[in-house]
């Protein structure tokens, strides 16, 4: 597709310095980008860039000052991060609009329906009573198991398994390899030591503008449902386990894994590799930091570190300390040895 700075400046009401009617037909970071492509400057780390750059347009700060002639033609708007998302998403937008209608082969059983304008890609599996939302795009070899419900304007990718029951809502993207519904890890141990399995009879709920990321899996509810509630966001390779609910607009990033029945508040910030144990809860705005572990409940808005975690400003102070014992432990022989000479002193 090609676009004019103009077009460009119209979608995300910036406001041009040069030739307008540039145009431009990709994307390009700017301190590789060519003739042709658009560019963005939000990192002002990269600002020697924007004087050498071959990009045709880029997006700035309004605030920018320029230190040198630019060669590009330039849209200023308040937040040039922020634009450039904005332009990435309606472009995305563009070119899945192109994709409509049912591949074949695919399995769509005859009491399952889907709106308007939707995409249901080759070998996909659509169960009893699935129902899929206008404008949803349903990718290749995707599964969706009987009673299965997804919303208007969602994407699921290729090789997602969504098992029976579950509950998928709008404007929701479930990236590729990720499985939801899969059984939570419920045994009961036996007298001979062995182990039963409790069936796990629940359900996920994904509300609405949720985005999970590649390879990740949440068990369905033992009884009741595993919720993810609107706006969260989850990484690649997370793990979600039965009963847990996460909070509105809260964050986990990759590789974290979340034990049984633990709630997760609102606003919540998870690191990488965070390990977090069952039956506790997140208080809303809690950070906790990467590679954390913890332990027992962390209250609303507070920072934490550390396996196991505790209070993120004590660990800072703990490793400042740390760092200094080398110096301290010198010191201290210095003292001891200053302490003896003045005992042997007096004694004499």
């Amino acid at each position: 597709m090609t676009f004019s700075a103009l077009q460009i400046a119209a979608l995300i009401n910036g406001k041009t310095e040069g030739d307008v009617s540039i145009s431009v037909t990709s994307f390009g970071k700017i301190e590789e980008a060519q003739n042709g492509q658009l560019a963005f400057l939000a990192n002002p780390k990269y600002e020697e860039y924007l004087y050498s750059t071959k990009a045709s347009v880029i997006i700035i700060n309004e605030a920018l000052e320029l230190k040198e002639p630019v060669t590009a033609t330039l849209i200023r708007v308040p937040d040039a991060y922020s634009a450039f998302a904005k332009l990435l998403s309606t472009y995305q937008q563009m070119m899945q609009q192109q994709l409509n209608g049912v591949q074949q082969p695919v399995y769509i059983s005859a009491s399952a329906s889907y709106g308007q304008n939707v995409f249901i890609g080759a070998f996909a599996y659509l169960g009893d009573n699935v129902k899929v939302g206008d404008n949803t795009k349903i990718y290749p070899n995707v599964y969706l198991g009987n009673n299965v419900k997804v919303g208007d304007n969602s994407i699921i990718h290729p090789g997602v398994k969504i098992y029976h029951d579950c509950m998928i809502g709008s404007n929701v993207i479930i990236h590729a390899g990720t499985v939801i519904g899969s059984d939570g890890f419920g045994f009961a141990p036996q007298a001979d030591g062995s182990f039963k399995k409790v069936p796990q009879i629940g359900n996920v709920i994904v509300e609405d503008n949720v985005e999970i990321g590649a390879n990740a899996t949440i068990d369905r509810a033992t009884i009741g449902s595993t919720i993810i509630r609107s706006g969260a966001k989850l990484d690649n390779l997370i793990q979600i386990a039965h009963n847990v609910e996460i909070g509105n607009s809260t964050v986990v990033a990759a590789q974290s894994g979340i034990s049984g029945s633990t709630k997760v508040g609102k606003g919540v910030m998870i690191g990488g590799q965070v390990g977090i144990v069952g039956h506790i809860n997140i208080g809303d705005g809690a950070k906790i930091n990467a590679q954390s572990g913890v332990s027992k409940s962390v209250e609303a808005g507070k920072a934490v570190t550390g396996s196991p975690a505790h209070d993120y400003t004590s660990a800072l102070r703990s490793q400042a300390i740390s760092r200094k014992l080398p110096e301290l432990e010198k010191r201290i022989k210095e003292l001891e040895a200053l302490v003896k000479q003045l005992i042997n002193e007096r004694v004499a």
